[in-house]
């Protein structure tokens, strides 16, 4: 990535400071990232969105060098702080696109600030509020929600592990084995094992029972926003469509070819194609 187009920026939100990557020229889009990951997960796709639009890539709250405090990892909270941080940056409307755990936020701002999102995408992730939600917990794709959400253990059975823990999780997610350097890997690995952050990464699985909660509420009155909802072709596919379809009335369902779960890095060419074309 040319980091010269880039700049790096600590913002005031809410209780917390976050970390956020900003560069680009033309309409907003904001780029959230799941687990284990931090701002870096849309490295490879930040110059193909810096053309045509102005991309805003935070540290989610409790990731990388964005804050982590004590509480607040449920997905509003979490949409709060993104939906503040883009008016801190002088932007009333934008696009949203999130992977993973950022799925769930992003999810959560288009539910809850209607008016300011234009476009909503959701990249590979099992949603919060959708039918199929509690009986996926026995899903062997999903093992590590439970253990994720159990209290005080995993921080203590990851200690001193994290990059163990960081690169199984990436690969046994992964089809393209060439897409994860070693490097990135490291990456990813410190950050997770920064003092505070093992912990506000699992809280935002602790907090799923509020998120499961919320989200049944908010699919009440279904989005009316355009929704590309999009999957690897090994993990989630056009099975994202169908999630999708229960929390939004204007879904386009999509599926990356050879691609697991990582799209943004496995496919980034064609990930970003497909979010470039649906943004219009």
């Amino acid at each position: 990535m040319d980091t010269a187009q880039f700049r790096h920026e600590v913002v005031q939100v809410q209780d917390i400071k976050l970390h956020v990557v900003v560069g680009g020229n033309g309409p907003p889009v904001v780029l959230l990232h799941g687990f284990p990951q931090t701002w870096f997960a849309w490295h490879k796709v930040l110059p193909l969105f810096a053309s045509s639009y102005t991309v805003i890539v935070p540290d989610l709250r409790g990731a990388g060098l964005s804050d982590c405090p004590q509480g607040g990892y449920d997905k509003a909270t979490m949409a709060a702080d993104i939906h503040e941080l883009m008016h801190v940056l002088g932007f009333e409307r934008y696009a949203v696109c999130g992977h993973d755990i950022g799925a769930m936020v992003a999810l959560a701002i288009a539910c809850n600030y209607r008016q300011a999102v234009t476009h909503l995408a959701i990249l590979d992730s099992a949603m919060a509020g959708w039918s199929k939600w509690e009986a996926i917990f026995s899903d062997p794709r999903v093992w590590h929600f439970s253990f994720h959400m159990k209290e005080n253990l995993p921080e203590r059975l990851l200690h001193g592990r994290e990059y163990d823990y960081v690169s199984t999780f990436l690969f046994e997610r992964t089809y393209d084995h060439s897409a994860h350097s070693f490097e990135d890997i490291d990456t990813y690995a410190r950050a997770f094992a920064q003092p505070g952050r093992t912990r506000a990464a699992l809280e935002w699985y602790r907090a799923f029972p509020k998120d499961h909660a919320d989200a049944l509420r908010w699919k009440e009155t279904p989005l009316q926003v355009p929704v590309l909802a999009l999957g690897g072709q090994h993990r989630w596919g056009l099975g994202m469509a169908e999630i999708a379809r229960e929390f939004a009335t204007d879904v386009t369902g999509r599926s990356v070819a050879n691609s697991n779960h990582w799209l943004a890095e496995e496919r980034p060419v064609e990930t970003a194609h497909a979010i470039l074309e649906f943004l219009g």
